[in-house]
């Protein structure tokens, strides 16, 4: 397995806009497919026909893709990097030139004034994005007005693992130090990460290219999804109870919810917020 090539930035945090490049190479209808099935699932709707949707850290734009495919009639995208803002607008140029309704900018989750005007949607939608802003707390809440009364909250965050969640923290700012942390820390998971995978896939007698070829549930790459996890700083956690009460805190209800256990990995979260 060769080691895919990503650019860290000055301050060292991961570039994933370069990684969501890569991305776009091997996106599939299978992988919409998935991302459509899983606004479908947490969301509990059949359709997003005349829902307005807000994509938080828009990433490759593969969930704003969705909702366009699942009938959303107005769309905003934005991501703090570039390279993700190129990735989303690309995305559109391949599947929805004509609709004037997506728009697509750079912008940021702790930019109060920037979200402000941005008005409000019926879905605000931010998966594994606000704990790598370096203020997940104050992220979670400038998103919260974003909802219109009677819209839906959707994010993800990464699960609080304690002492091992630490862990991964040191490992992930040892990744964006430069070249030789890259290499490192790449040198020691990526072989871990597939041996693992390889040690499953026999002891169910899977075939083990299977995963390889086939996505994740939310239309990831299984080798995009490790690069991301490894590189994924700045990097915080929340136990799923914490994000709970704090937009319960906010006036918002708990809709549905999806946790990995003890695990690592995100629990995502959708939020009704009251009329």
């Amino acid at each position: 397995m060769t080691q895919a090539s990503v650019s860290l930035e000055p301050d060292g945090r991961f570039s994933f806009g370069q990684n969501w490049r890569r991305f776009l190479s091997v996106l599939n209808d299978e992988r919409l497919k998935a991302a459509e099935a899983s606004l479908h699932q947490m969301l509990q709707m059949d359709d997003l026909r005349g829902k307005s949707f807000l994509d938080v850290g828009s990433g490759s734009g593969l969930f704003s893709l969705a909702a366009a495919r699942l009938g959303a009639s107005r769309i905003h995208s934005f991501d703090f990097d570039p390279d993700s803002v190129a990735c989303t607008e690309e995305l559109k140029r391949r599947y929805r030139p004509q609709m004037q309704s997506w728009t697509i900018e750079r912008g940021s989750a702790l930019d109060e004034e920037y979200l402000r005007a941005l008005g409000k949607f019926d879905i605000v939608y931010s998966w594994g994005v606000l704990h790598h802003t370096g203020d997940m707390w104050r992220a979670l809440e400038l998103v919260a007005p974003l909802a219109v009364p009677g819209g839906r909250l959707f994010i993800a965050i990464y699960n609080d693992q304690g002492v091992i969640s630490r862990g991964w923290t040191i490992v992930k700012r040892t990744y964006n130090t430069g070249w030789a942390g890259r290499t490192l820390v790449s040198a020691v998971f990526m072989p871990f990460f597939a041996a693992r995978g390889l040690a499953l896939d026999l002891r169910h007698a899977r075939n083990p290219l299977r995963r390889y070829r086939n996505s994740l549930g939310r239309g990831m790459s299984i080798v995009h999804d490790w690069h991301d996890w490894l590189g994924g700083y700045p990097f915080e956690v929340a136990a799923p109870n914490r994000i709970r009460e704090f937009y319960e805190g906010h006036g918002f209800t708990l809709s549905k919810i999806k946790t990995c256990g003890r695990s690592h990995g995100c629990n995502e979260f959708v939020f009704f917020k009251p009329v």
